[in-house]
C-alpha cells in the first residue's frame, strides 16, 4: 500500500505493452479501493478519538456532574404572622398582639417575630411567657446544596440550644411530622427573677430552618409552668410554622423549585440566641 504501488509504473521498451498496461491497471484498482477503505477506517477512529477528548466535551460533562440543584423553596412568611391568633392566644395570652419582628436585610431569607405575656395577678404574683419564631432560608449556590446547608445549620441551632451557660436538666428528643427533621431541647434556667422552663424547637423543611423558642416562669410567688406543657405547646407551634413555609412557597408557584434569589439569601448566620437569655 505504498506510495509506488499506488503510481502507474511507466511503460517498459519491450515485447506486449499492451499486456503491460492491462495488468497494471488490472493490480492497481483494488490496491486504491483497499487504501481508501484504510484511510476511511482510520479517519472514522481519529473523529470518534478527537470527540471524546475535547476539551469543551470534557468541560461540559464535568459541569453535568457538577450542577447544583436550585433550592426548592425560594421565599419566606411573613415571621408575625406564621402562627394563628389561636395558637398565640395559647402560648402567649396576654400577648398575642404584642408581635415584634426582627429587621431584616432580606425578607426572603431571614427574618424573626416575639411576643411577650405578663398574666398579672397581683399578690398572687404572675405568669410570663415568651415566644420567639426565627426562620432562616439557605440558596443553593457555589458553597454547595441549599439543603445540605440547611442541615449543617440545623445541627448548629441544636447543638447551641443544648450548651446554653446555665441551664440544668437539659434534655433532647426528636419532634415528628414536623418537615424533614426537627429536634426538641428542654432545660431549666435560674434567673433573679424567677425559674424559667426553656423550651427550643429547631426544624427543617428542605432548605429552610425554622427556630422556636419558648419560655414560661412563675413569678413573685406564682407556681411555676409545667415543662410538659410547654413543650407541647412548643411542638405544635413548630409544626404550624412549617407548615407557614411550605404555604409561602406553594402561593410562589405550588411545586415548591422556584428562581433563584440573591446569593445573600444564604449568608451565613449563628445560632440564635435562647429565648431564655432575651427574656
Amino acid at each position: 500500500m505504498s506510495e509506488g504501488t499506488m503510481h502507474r509504473p511507466a511503460q517498459r521498451v519491450g515485447r506486449a505493452p499492451r499486456l503491460t498496461r492491462i495488468l497494471v491497471s488490472a493490480a492497481a484498482v483494488p490496491v486504491m479501493l483497499v487504501a481508501a477503505g484504510c484511510s476511511s477506517d482510520s479517519g472514522s477512529g481519529d473523529d470518534k478519538k478527537s470527540a471524546g477528548s475535547s476539551p469543551d466535551a470534557k468541560a461540559s460533562a464535568s459541569a453535568s456532574a457538577n450542577a447544583i440543584e436550585p433550592a426548592a423553596y425560594s421565599t419566606l412568611p411573613e415571621p408575625c404572622s406564621v402562627l394563628s391568633k389561636k395558637t398565640l392566644g395559647e402560648l402567649v395570652p396576654k400577648g398575642a398582639k404584642s408581635g415584634k419582628e426582627g429587621k431584616s436585610d432580606d425578607v426572603a431569607a431571614r427574618g424573626n417575630c416575639n411576643w411577650s405575656s405578663l398574666d398579672n395577678n397581683g399578690v398572687k404574683g404572675s405568669q410570663f411567657r415568651w415566644l420567639n419564631v426565627a426562620l432562616l432560608r439557605f440558596e443553593s449556590d457555589s458553597r454547595g446544596d441549599g439543603n445540605e446547608q440547611a442541615h449543617a445549620y440545623f445541627e448548629k441551632q441544636v447543638t447551641g440550644a443544648q450548651s446554653v451557660t446555665g441551664a440544668k436538666k437539659t434534655e433532647s428528643e426528636p419532634v415528628s411530622g414536623t418537615g424533614d427533621e426537627a429536634t426538641a431541647v428542654s432545660y431549666d434556667l435560674k434567673k433573679k427573677e424567677g425559674s424559667f422552663k426553656q423550651q427550643t424547637v429547631v426544624a427543617r423543611v428542605e432548605n429552610v430552618v425554622v427556630t422556636l423558642d419558648y419560655n414560661g416562669a412563675g413569678l413573685a410567688g406564682e407556681k411555676t409552668p409545667s415543662a410538659a406543657d410547654l413543650l407541647k405547646a412548643a411542638e405544635k407551634a413548630a409544626k404550624e410554622a412549617m407548615a407557614a413555609v411550605s404555604a409561602a412557597n406553594e402561593d410562589e408557584g405550588g411545586s415548591g423549585a422556584k428562581a433563584s434569589t440573591p446569593p445573600s439569601a444564604s449568608k451565613s448566620a449563628s445560632p440564635s440566641k435562647s429565648a431564655a437569655e432575651k427574656s
